[in-house]
Formats: structure tokens, C-alpha cells, sequence
């Protein structure tokens, strides 16, 4: 649940902080809590610091993400780092946005007070690991399906996020820590929360619904490499989900093979895959779908190519009863 804005909050400048190294991130994160929790007549409550972790290129999606951490702590730290592990493509590595300056500007107007910067070898100083934290079968479906070892590289990199943004013990007054991750990545979240729950981080995870634009389109990175012609055919993707959407809240038979023949309406759509799955284990429900009228939850994942970019969108569904 969702906290009231925060009323006692200290005054913060109206550009984030970069900070480039985890000393310098432990260090400016530690004053920043410390003065919050000193400048409020409630001392004893904890002080509470919330990480948004990005690869850049921010966005209005990612400007709610920081808006809702900024409602609910002290603290925002905004992590932007490209990172190389979980690209198959060099190409697609190579051609990533990298708008620092841009990104530090928005993440400020949204209400980030550092932005955690590092380069390659902050993060990575031997190289790529050799040890990595595996995404086990979770990571072996949908996008990973896709992009194999996708998974295992985005891991690699959010477990040290997580680290590198927690409070360290060097802080003199009681802290919480949540971290924030949009639902667009829905496969990514919930490998995150199950990262986060089989070992143990002391950190509450906080999902953050998608934003689209006025036409349905989820907001993308990579959204911006769409031609004209190509964001309109992009289009089919929400138009199909939200077919699933309005199916489940009437507890009607979702027949999700209507959405695929939709998407495949379109030549310029190269669908990838259209399935719906129970939303904490990723099962395909192979019931309650074709022929029986929905109940419960789900969520229907879609990924397509669309001339050259590779787009992933979904929908939270359910039957309407809570």
C-alpha cells in the first residue's frame, strides 16, 4: 500500500546530486538521512531511504517511479548504469541512450536528491564476474527464452544496486530501505522479489504500475528508435491487452489466440510471443483462458519486434471481484 506524501520532509535542492563511487554514495546517503531524521520533531521514527535503479534514458515512467519513492521516504537515489551483462547484442549495447545530464535534470525535477552514476569498472573492477546469482527456470522463459543469459546479467548487477544503496551501519539513526521497479518489466520484477525473498536483502520491494502515453503505447527507452510508422503499428500491442483486460473484469473466456490473430493482423508486427501467466510463478494458466469464464488473477505478457526495436508490454488482469 502506498503512503500519503510526506509532509515533515527536509527542503531539497531542485537538481539531483551525481555521484559516481559506492564510498561517495554511502557517504551522501548517510548525511542526507541523518539530517532528515534531525530536522523532524518524531526522532525516534526511522529514517527511510528509497532506490530507483535505472539504466538511463529516463523517461516519464521512470519519473513516477522516483515520485513514488520521493512520496514515501526521506531519501531517493537514483542508480543509472548501462549495464553491458544483460544485452545479447553488443550492437544493442553499443546504441543504448546515454543522456547523464538529461537524466540527473529529470530525476531532480521528480524529486531524486543523489544520482549514482558509476562507471564499469566501480561496478564490475575485475571484470565480468565470475560468480553470478542465476535466475534458475524463471529466467528461462519469455525474455529469457529470447535473450538467453539476459537474466543472469540483469541479477548480477541489481544485486550489487541493492548493496551499494542500502544504509550502511555507520548511520546513527534507524533507517528502511524499499526499492523501486516498474511492473513494465514484469519478468524483471519478479525474479527481483524472488531474488529478494530466497536471499534474504533487507529491502521491501515497491512495484510501480506502467505508464503509457494518451494512445496506449507503455512508455519505452527504446520507444524513441520507432518511426513514425512503426509507433503506430506498435500500437496493436496495447490494443490486444487491453482486449484481455476488458474479457477478465467481465468474467468473460479471455481466448487469448483473438489477441495473437489481432497483433498478427498487422505485417510490420513480428510478434514474439503472447501468453498468460499467473503473475508470482510466470505458469502459463492453461485453464480459465479459451473456453471458461475468467476468475482470479493474472497477467498477459506480449513481446514483438516492430521494425528494428523489440518491445515488451503487459496487463495485470483480473475478474473485477476485488
Amino acid at each position: 500500500m502506498s503512503q500519503e506524501p510526506r509532509p515533515d520532509l527536509p527542503a531539497r535542492p531542485s537538481a539531483a546530486r551525481i555521484v559516481r563511487s559506492v564510498a561517495e554514495l554511502k557517504a551522501a546517503s548517510r548525511e542526507l538521512l541523518e539530517s532528515a531524521a534531525g530536522s523532524r520533531p518524531d526522532r525516534a521514527r526511522p529514517a527511510s531511504l528509497g532506490l530507483v535503479p535505472t539504466m538511463g534514458a529516463l523517461h516519464a515512467g521512470h519519473a513516477t517511479l522516483i515520485r513514488q519513492a520521493r512520496a514515501e521516504n526521506d531519501v531517493v537515489v537514483v542508480t543509472v548504469f548501462v549495464n553491458r551483462l544483460q544485452f545479447d547484442d553488443p550492437a544493442d549495447y553499443e546504441r543504448y541512450p546515454r543522456t547523464l545530464d538529461a537524466d540527473a535534470a529529470l530525476a531532480g525535477e521528480a524529486g531524486a536528491d543523489l544520482v549514482f552514476a558509476p562507471g564499469e569498472a566501480e561496478v564490475y573492477p575485475d571484470g565480468a564476474p565470475r560468480v553470478l546469482v542465476s535466475a534458475g527456470d524463471l529466467g528461462t522463459r519469455f525474455e529469457g527464452r529470447s535473450r538467453p543469459g539476459h537474466f543472469d546479467g540483469m541479477l548480477a548487477v541489481v544485486a550489487k544496486l541493492l548493496h551499494y544503496g542500502q544504509p550502511d551501519a555507520g548511520t546513527t539513526v534507524p533507517t528502511r530501505y524499499r526499492a523501486y521497479f516498474g511492473q513494465k518489466d514484469a519478468q524483471q520484477l519478479a525474479i527481483v522479489q524472488r531474488l529478494v525473498k530466497d536471499l534474504d536483502y533487507p529491502v521491501d520491494i515497491r512495484p510501480v504500475p506502467i505508464v503509457r502515453a494518451e494512445d496506449g503505447l507503455a512508455l519505452s527507452s527504446r520507444n524513441q528508435f520507432l518511426t513514425a510508422e512503426d509507433r503506430e503499428a506498435a500500437l496493436v500491442l496495447s490494443r490486444a491487452l487491453f482486449l484481455m483486460k476488458e474479457r477478465a473484469e467481465a468474467r468473460l473466456p479471455l481466448r487469448p489466440d483473438d489477441a495473437v490473430a489481432l497483433i498478427e493482423s498487422d505485417a510490420r508486427v513480428e510478434l514474439d510471443y503472447f501468453e498468460v501467466v499467473d503473475p508470482e510463478t510466470l505458469e502459463v494458466l492453461a485453464f480459465n483462458c479459451q473456453d471458461t469464464p475468467f476468475t482470479g488473477t493474472g497477467l498477459a505478457l506480449v513481446a514483438a519486434r516492430v521494425g528494428s526495436v523489440r518491445l515488451i508490454d503487459n496487463m495485470p488482469l483480473t475478474d473485477g471481484s476485488s
